[in-house]
């Protein structure tokens, strides 16, 4: 059975609300309001949410730096997690880092995350280390996907839209 169709658009500072309580939810060390309104003012950063029914079930947030984009966060309500949304808005985000001219993405993921780590793996993400500390309570890995302009990683990206869809 298919998921039904999920709307992807950029977030406003309106949405700000749906996506705390998300945010809240997800992560051990929550971004605060305050942050979330930095960011959006911030001209490198580009944010997207997926809607269901007119609800924000997930968002997803990247910063441009030259060639390369930096994933900062993804994050999916729980009632929707493992239902393939976050690989749909993986996809959106991509290609708003595409679009913005990166030719290669990085993040980080706690080192406990292996759920995350996964995910990142599909979109071609591969360990490139770890920052030391980075959360409180552990390390984080540092991973890279290279050469997102390719052709081969546009076929790559194909496949995970199908499988999302």
């Amino acid at each position: 059975m298919a998921r039904p169709a999920v709307t992807v658009r950029p977030l406003v500072k309106d949405d700000l609300d749906a996506v705390m309580s998300i945010e809240e939810a997800a992560f051990v060390q929550p971004g605060t309001r305050p942050l979330f309104d930095e960011e959006l003012a911030q001209p490198t950063r580009r944010y997207l949410v997926a809607e269901l029914d007119g609800s924000i079930v997930a968002y997803g947030g990247l910063m441009l730096v030259g060639e390369d984009a930096h994933l900062l966060t993804v994050a999916v309500a729980d009632s929707f997690r493992r239902s393939g949304l976050a690989s749909h808005l993986l996809t959106e985000l991509v290609a708003l880092a595409q679009a913005g001219g990166a030719r290669h993405l990085t993040l980080e993921v706690r080192e406990s995350n292996a759920a995350a780590r996964a995910l990142y793996g599909k979109f071609g993400f591969e360990s490139a280390g770890k920052r030391k500390g980075y959360y409180t309570t552990e390390d984080a890995v540092v991973m890279w996907a290279i050469d997102i302009d390719s052709a081969h990683y546009q076929d790559v990206l194909a496949i995970i839209r199908r499988e999302a869809s």
